[in-house]
């Protein structure tokens, strides 16, 4: 059994926050599974059903980011879950918008959702990395997560969570890599990817698409 955890904060007055694209994420995996109403549980928002040949919970903790660790902790134990059947969807300040990358254990990045699961369970589990994008300034990082995505925002918002959707049964497979690989041709696609360097245009020596798994470089204080 896997239990996939959409990160964000309950209630209207959050809903479209940067900070909630985890929920947007599982709403969309939800709703491209045709999984039942959520209920509520675990000091959450529940539904249950298959994922490819796995059975999953898809878990939104209504306790505010800051404890989802005690949502997160008490599904765990219930259904005796594995850590590396744990699989957490939040927003990545460290990514460009629209992008997304996996990453297994490693440190919380200064991520409160993250820690709190963290000091509740280790740190083992994987997690989907959605890039949100920087503000540019560590002391706008508050306000930037908590503010709606704008219009133009929600067209990629909208598409990376239903290509999440439509490739969540790589993940139950435990094909990560294969995950990352098809969500990020299929936005490139879509007109979401990298835009083009002029031939006469040097590249970085630190280009985006190279980021190491788990790599975490500016610490988020949201």
């Amino acid at each position: 059994m896997l239990l996939l955890v959409g990160l964000g904060n309950p209630g209207k007055t959050y809903a479209g926050n940067r900070h909630n694209i985890g929920f947007m994420a599982i709403d969309a995996i939800a709703r491209i599974g045709r999984f039942p109403p959520f209920r509520s549980r675990f000091q959450g928002l529940t539904s249950e059903g298959p994922i490819g040949a796995e059975r999953a919970i898809l878990l939104q903790p209504t306790t505010y980011m800051n404890e989802s660790g005690r949502s997160v902790a008490e599904a765990m134990k219930f259904f005796k879950i594995p850590l590396e059947n744990i699989i957490v969807f939040h927003d990545e300040l460290d990514l460009p918008a629209s992008k997304l990358r996996m990453k297994a254990g490693g440190g919380h990045g200064g991520h409160n959702g993250l820690r709190s699961i963290s000091s509740h369970l280790g740190d083992g589990y994987r997690r989907v990395r959605l890039g949100i994008g920087h503000p540019g300034n560590k002391d706008m990082v508050h306000d930037y997560v908590l503010k709606d995505f704008s219009k133009a925002d929600q067209q990629w918002v909208d598409r990376l969570c239903d290509e999440i959707g439509h490739h969540i049964a790589l993940l139950a497979e435990g094909r990560d890599a294969q995950f990352q690989n098809k969500i990020h041709l299929a936005m490139e696609a879509a007109g979401f990817g990298e835009p083009k360097k002029k031939n006469n245009e040097p590249k970085k020596k630190n280009d985006e698409t190279k980021i190491k798994l788990g790599e975490d470089k500016i610490p988020a204080k949201s």
